[in-house]
């Protein structure tokens, strides 16, 4: 069974890079706590200074990750 860094892996890489890719951004994981569930992750490329980031944030990257992940209880972005 797979832990909850390798189905965080998996998601971005499915669903939401190509997304991001496709208006020159991307992210990239930070740090997983499996104990608490939750993982940080940092917006990259030209989603940096975006006014839209954080909407893309939550709207995208965080609505993604927690649909598709049950035991994933926290996303939090990085500076």
């Amino acid at each position: 069974m797979a832990g909850l860094k390798e189905k965080i892996e998996a998601v971005l890489q499915e669903r939401i890079i190509p997304s991001l890719a496709m208006h020159g951004g991307g992210v990239e994981i930070i740090n997983v706590d499996e104990e608490k569930g939750s993982v940080k992750l940092k917006l990259t490329g030209q989603c940096i200074g975006c006014s839209f980031a954080d909407l893309t944030f939550v709207g995208l990257v965080e609505e993604e990750l927690k649909s598709k992940i049950a035991e994933l209880k926290e996303v939090v972005a990085s500076e």
